[in-house]
């Protein structure tokens, strides 16, 4: 994959779980939103942050285990965004491959995206480093 930005001890970090239910996606989308404003990204880069969220959560429900929950972290840098979402998995699950058009949409509106499947959970990680204002 590609760049990765590992948090420092002083970056702020929010956690937020929610059902693994598509009708909450929205609450991840909002604090995305809230926290990429925060970093003062232009208005596109925060719409294309949600996308990506949305995207990746949408890639994740699909592999879920029923009654599961999303697990979101977003570490919040000087000049980046990382979200981080975490689901159980069924048994076997694997997310779509690198070539397709959900990750062609995810590379394209991040700066970074990885994915890690364990066999009993899947992570996908996207990062966004904010344009130089």
């Amino acid at each position: 994959m590609t760049e990765q930005s590992q948090p420092a001890f002083d970056d702020d970090v929010v956690l937020l779980t929610v059902p693994a239910d598509g009708g909450y996606l929205g609450v991840l989308r909002t604090a995305t939103a809230g926290l990429a404003a925060r970093l003062h990204f232009a208005l596109d880069e925060i719409e294309d942050l949600r996308i990506a969220v949305d995207e990746a959560c949408a890639m994740l429900l699909a592999v879920a285990v029923r009654d599961a929950e999303l697990c979101c972290r977003f570490a919040v840098t000087d000049d980046a965004l990382t979200v981080e979402v975490t689901v159980p998995t069924v048994r076997g699950a694997r997310l779509p491959a690198e070539s397709s058009f959900a990750w062609k949409v995810l590379t394209a509106l991040t700066t970074a995206a990885s994915a890690e499947a364990t066999g009993t959970s899947a992570t996908i990680r996207l990062l966004t480093r904010r344009t130089a204002p």
